[in-house]
């Protein structure tokens, strides 16, 4: 007899049946799982990323790296406008042979002037002081001379016979009109008035070589002016108020500053290579970043024979002034020779970075910090050997501001 827990002919076993089932439910599972990784490793595989990132939905990074973007740098045109940042696009230049001599920056001889008293007198007035800018005919010094009160008191007499001759002279014309004197008394008071008037001549020309003026009146019969000889700056002074002048010291120095000479002295060895005309380079430590052109004007004829060298002029225009009487400065003369085509930077332009010379070029709306080979300096200039191509623009003002910022995200990234 049969129980309820034997088996019946082709009846599966009930326990069989459920573990077949959740073996069955284990594998679909599995298969799914398996998709889903294979899926995700292929997504990864194809965007060239990481499959596993991390819970702020970065990648992980090894160490020592950054993100994308972190070795340029990015800067509105208000922060670049406040750091002063101008760009410059490097092109190749023509340069030929230079070379470097220091100068001293003098005024142009020929619009220079020692001004001087014309004859002897007291100071009274000083109005002029150092430094001024003076129109021509411009009053420097006022002063008294016994001289000059004298030649007016010649010239009032000489103006004086001249009226009494010219009286007399109508007076015989009138006369001899009518034949009541005789010829000879014409002609003498013709002479008479003739002769007061050139004596009038003279009296007003040495009147006016001194100083003085017709019109004057009460102490001012003796009183002249120093005038400036022409439109320059006041770059001497010696008069003092009270002090006795004299013709032997001058009292001021006027220049004209609109141009200066340059004043360099070239080595014997340089001068088959230097000619008058040749372009010059100037700088001066007043104004490391700017660079000033001018042209050779002249070359000495004689030879220091202690310095062994031999002074040039260098013409450099000055029209605002900048450029002041005494400065040292370096000019950097071509000579003849071939001339090579280079690229070259302004000195500005150049930072060091970890040690190593480096600029920064602008593209595509960033900053990058590019290390360059500089080869010599010409002018306040940096020739590159390598680093840069024609066309890269280059941040010649305000960079800095950059290497400062630059160092700023570094440190910011662990650096």
């Amino acid at each position: 007899m049969k129980t309820l827990h034997e088996d019946t002919p082709g009846r599966p076993r009930k326990g069989l049946y459920s573990a077949t089932l959740a073996l069955a439910v284990v594998a679909a599972l599995t298969l799914t799982a398996c998709g889903k990784d294979g899926a995700r490793d292929e997504h990864a595989a194809e965007s060239g990323k990481p499959a596993e990132a991390k819970a702020d939905g970065h990648a992980d990074e090894k160490p020592g790296e950054h993100a994308e973007g972190e070795q340029e740098l990015t800067l509105s045109s208000e922060e670049a406008a406040r750091a002063g940042i101008k760009v410059e696009e490097v092109k190749p230049q023509a340069l030929g042979e230079t070379l470097t001599v220091t100068a001293t920056i003098r005024p142009d001889a020929d619009r220079l002037a020692q001004v001087a008293a014309r004859i002897e007198g007291r100071i009274t007035a000083v109005p002029a002081k150092l430094g001024d800018k003076v129109r021509a005919g411009q009053t420097l010094a006022l002063l008294d001379s016994v001289a000059v009160g004298e030649a007016h008191a010649a010239w009032v007499e000489a103006q004086a016979e001249l009226g009494i001759a010219e009286a007399d002279f109508k007076r015989a014309e009138s006369l001899n009109a009518e034949e009541i004197i005789p010829r000879k008394d014409f002609l003498r008071a013709k002479a008479d008035r003739d002769k007061a008037a050139a004596a009038l001549r003279a009296a007003a020309d040495r009147l006016r070589l001194l100083g003085g003026s017709p019109n004057a009146s009460g102490s001012a019969v003796s009183a002249f002016a120093v005038t400036a000889p022409f439109a320059g700056t006041v770059i001497a002074k010696k008069a003092t108020l009270g002090e006795l002048a004299s013709p032997s010291e001058p009292l001021f120095s006027v220049a004209d500053l609109s141009r200066v000479w340059i004043q360099a002295d070239l080595p014997e060895s340089a001068l088959a290579k230097v000619r008058d005309g040749a372009n010059a380079k100037v700088t001066v430590p007043a104004y490391p970043n700017e660079v000033f052109s001018g042209r050779v004007g002249h070359i000495g004829a004689s030879l220091d024979k202690d310095s062994r060298t031999v002074a040039a002029r260098i013409e450099v225009a000055n029209a605002d002034g900048r450029l002041k009487p005494e400065m040292f400065a370096t000019a950097s003369i071509e000579v003849a020779g071939d001339k090579r085509e280079a690229i070259s930077l302004p000195d500005a332009a150049i930072v060091l970075m970890d040690g190593k010379p480096t600029v920064f070029v602008y593209a595509q709306g960033a900053y990058e910090a590019r290390e360059i080979e500089p080869g010599e300096r010409i002018a306040g200039r940096t020739v590159l050997k390598s680093g840069l191509l024609a066309g890269d623009q280059v941040v010649t003002s305000g960079t800095y501001a950059l290497k400062a910022r630059k160092l700023k995200s570094q440190l910011g990234h662990g650096h």
